[in-house]
This record gives C-alpha cells, structure tokens and sequence, in this order.
C-alpha cells in the first residue's frame, strides 16, 4: 500500500502524505516512502518545485505511536528537505501537531488555511520536540516556541503565520499559494538551487552542529518511563499521572 501520493502541473510536482486512517502519522514506512519519492524528485529536472500536502484533515499527527521511525530518520528526512535543490512548499488545511511540524519547518515556504491548528504536543506525553528542532529554532520566533513547546498548547494559522512557523495563511490556501507557484514557475532553476543554498545555511549548520545529541535525546526520552505512560495513556484515551 502506498503512503505518498503524486500529481504534476506545469513543473510543480505535488507530493500528498496519503495515510489518513492514522492522520498522516509519521510511521517508519511513510518516513521512509517520502525519502524515496523526494529523492526521485531531486533528480528530476522537469520538476521546478514541490508541493507537500496532505489528504484528510490532518497534515501530519506527529510520530506513529505504534510504528516510529528511528530518531536517524527523521533527521535524514528534515536534512533531506532542507538540502534539496528545489523549493518545498507546504500545503496545509487540517491539522498539526507534533512531529509534522518539523516537517513543516524543513520546507522552504508553507501555507496553511485559516481552519488549520498546530500544537508541539511531546511534552504531553512524557518527551521533547528534539529533532524537529533542528530546523524550527533558526527559522521561528524563540519566544513563541518556548511558550509552545513548554505547555503544548493548540494555536491556529494566524498565530502560525506570526511566529514563523508558516509563511502566510488565509481563507483558501491554494489562494495563498497562487502567486508562489506562479513565481518558481517565473525562475531559473539554477537559480533556485543557489538562492535556497544561501538561505539553508543557519539550517544546516545546526544539523551539523545538533543533530547527533538530538538524536540520542529523543531516543533516551522514548525509552524512559514518563514516555511510556504517556504514551500508553494517549493510546487509552485517558490522563497520564502526572497531569494535576
């Protein structure tokens, strides 16, 4: 069964996380199908940029509680969109939470409409937002994803928009999106390759830097105790202990 749909117009190749039976969750095999199809992607030159959205009413609800992808993966997986020599812009209208948002953070450009809502979510259950780190600290506002990160509160597309966790939001995200496309469309590929370069070098340099002692802490985190109440809890629909 394939997790990644894809569809092309006019040199935009749009990629669909394509699993809502689970709400899009990050599992080892849609990490690892979204690799694939992105690196297929990177060797295409009739592709000028990518879209990444999703089916269902939610874009991605972080890591597969049943299925994780090693902490390694998802790493490569942000690395990889980051690193990409194509724009990747984000299409989002459901919901976000947790680990997706990471993946929101490797892509160049994302857009959500206004009924999309995002939450860090780990701390919830027992962990951090490790790795996705990586590419969400030098790109948003350090105050908000303290507040964020620390209570894991829901927020919406505006407030999104306004920490910079996206770019813009609005009633109709394809509206959004419309004069983006038509304006990658209108540019050099070599172009976009260099011009990304330049402004992916913060980004890189904290995987450089982070990624290995992130990677280990979010491995410790998932095998400890709290996690695993937390998430057992989450799986029975029910407050872990520690919630006063």
């Amino acid at each position: 069964m394939t997790l990644i749909s894809r569809t092309r117009a006019r040199g935009i190749e749009t990629i669909g996380l394509d699993s809502p039976h689970n709400r899009n969750a990050l599992s080892a095999a849609l990490v690892g199908e979204l690799a694939d199809t992105l690196t297929d992607c990177g060797k295409d030159g009739d592709i000028r940029a990518i879209v990444l959205t999703h089916t269902g009413n939610t874009f991605s609800a972080g890591a597969d509680l049943r299925d994780p992808p090693p902490p390694d993966a998802l790493v490569g997986l942000l690395r990889q969109i980051v690193e990409l020599p194509k724009p990747v812009v984000a299409r989002v209208t459901g919901h976000v939470r947790a680990g997706g948002l990471g993946l929101l953070g490797a892509c160049d450009i994302a857009a959500a409409s206004n009924e999309a809502t995002f939450a860090f979510t780990e701390v919830r259950i027992g962990v951090a937002p490790a790795v996705i780190t990586l590419p969400l600290l030098p790109r948003t506002d350090p105050r908000a994803l303290a507040r964020y990160y620390l209570t894991g509160e829901r927020f919406d597309a505006a407030e999104a928009a306004r920490i910079g966790l996206l770019t813009a939001s609005g009633d109709d995200a394809d509206a959004v999106l419309e004069p983006v496309l038509d304006g990658l469309r209108r540019a050099s590929p070599q172009a976009l390759a260099e011009t990304k370069q330049l402004l992916t070098a913060r980004v890189l340099e904290a995987f450089d830097r982070d990624a290995a002692d992130l990677t280990a802490l979010s491995a410790r985190l998932f095998a400890s105790a709290d996690a695993r109440e937390g998430m057992t809890a989450f799986l029975e629909r029910r407050e872990p202990p520690w919630v006063l």
